[in-house]
């Protein structure tokens, strides 16, 4: 129900780019975006001082400060992008790919390296980390293409997607970047699966992949210590996950209270992978059961309005943007959760980092652009009469 500021604010009438948006765009996954947005804020500023403290950062405030330049800049990414139609969505996706294939092939000469890994580019005082931008724009190309297979018009789209698939993943090796590998293949495959292809090429697909990494577990050493971390906790340190698992137990349903979490200064990365783990301790099981609905309801949501719309591109491209976002929290919480090996993989908006800030934004802005109602967009039940807003 369109309440009376709403209407001040933007009567139907209005035909200006921002009026057209928003009586277009999905207003009830934007609502949830900027609330995502918003406890990432407050949860930066709950887990900084002691990330802060344990870095020797004299500002108490330094990530926190940081986070709400990256959730401003993030919110204005999801405005923007959201406001393009499909042609310009395309377009973007297909410069930002160039431009971030670009600089992972520079890494290794230009690259900043933490952790064993080379995925980074410094420079200020901030880092950028191109392969987050890569996979919202590898995921649409990807749906672009296998649309244009299927037309019969002699473009070989499947082959093109599998290419541009294949370098991506061979530049995330290179870094290494195991976590970001599966991630794009999930969505990749699930592009693949919804654009129509063969069930026998589907389980192909699947086999080769699950092939793939598990191989990486001989290729790569520090996978091959994660692993064994996980299923052999008491030949191994396993210091992060058990504090992790201290913290919400400590903090039961309600939680011990804003700022009064204890294990945030005995977890290395609280800040940024563990951040689910801060918010367990100091607002409780309900609180991680309501964040969780959170992103269950953006994914749900938009995938039920991607199934609905009536082109095949738009259609595959939306659906495997929401799937992108899905599969990167459920990665997160389950190796909060210690379902699964440690993994340097972000809560989308909640955990620290510019990059995957900006970045989620800007697949959640594409996304939202491609499920905006236009004329044709929607199946014909939809019709024309309630293009005015989603409900």
């Amino acid at each position: 129900m369109t309440t009376v500021s709403q209407a001040h604010a933007f009567p139907r009438s209005d035909r200006s780019p921002l009026g057209v948006w928003w009586w277009t765009v999905d207003r009830w996954i934007l609502g949830v975006v900027a609330l995502l947005i918003g406890i990432g804020v407050v949860m930066s500023f709950a887990a900084s001082p002691a990330a802060a403290a344990r870095m020797n950062i004299g500002d108490p405030f330094h990530f926190a400060v940081r986070q709400c330049v990256f959730a401003v800049g993030a919110s204005v990414i999801v405005v923007m992008t959201s406001m393009l139609d499909v042609k310009g969505a395309r377009r973007a996706a297909f410069i930002i790919w160039i431009i971030a294939i670009a600089v992972m092939a520079a890494l290794p000469a230009i690259g900043h390296t933490a952790k064993g890994a080379n995925r980074w580019i410094e420079f200020g005082g901030f880092t950028f980390q191109p392969s987050e931008y890569m996979k919202p724009a590898l995921v649409i190309l990807v749906a672009w293409m296998f649309a244009e297979g299927q037309k019969g018009e002699g473009v070989p789209g499947v082959s093109i997607a599998f290419g541009l698939y294949a370098i991506s993943v061979a530049l995330l090796l290179i870094q290494p970047d195991v976590g970001q590998t599966v991630l794009i293949t999930v969505a990749f495959g699930a592009a693949f699966w919804m654009a129509g292809v063969p069930m026998s090429w589907v389980m192909l697909l699947g086999a080769t992949a699950i092939a793939g990494l598990s191989s990486t577990y001989f290729l790569f050493p520090h996978v091959a210590s994660r692993v064994d971390r996980f299923f052999s906790p008491d030949k191994a340190d396993t210091h992060q996950v058990d504090a992790a698992a201290v913290a919400q137990a400590a903090g039961g349903l309600f939680g011990r209270g804003p700022g009064e979490g204890v294990m945030k200064r005995h977890v290395p990365d609280l800040h940024t992978d563990f951040i689910y783990s801060v918010g367990a301790e100091e607002y409780g099981l309900i609180f991680s059961l309501l964040l969780i609905s959170l992103f269950a309801f953006v994914v749900i949501r938009g995938l039920y309005r991607s199934m609905k719309l009536s082109d095949p591109f738009e259609q595959v491209a939306a659906a495997a943007l929401f799937v992108l976002v899905g599969q990167q929290v459920i990665i997160n919480v389950a190796v909060n959760l210690n379902m699964i090996p440690t993994k340097g993989m972000t809560l989308p908006f909640i955990s620290y980092g510019g990059s995957s800030m900006l970045a989620m934004g800007l697949t959640l802005g594409l996304a939202l652009a491609f499920t905006r109602r236009r004329p044709g967009a929607y199946a014909p039940k939809e019709g024309l009469a309630k293009a005015g807003a989603f409900t």
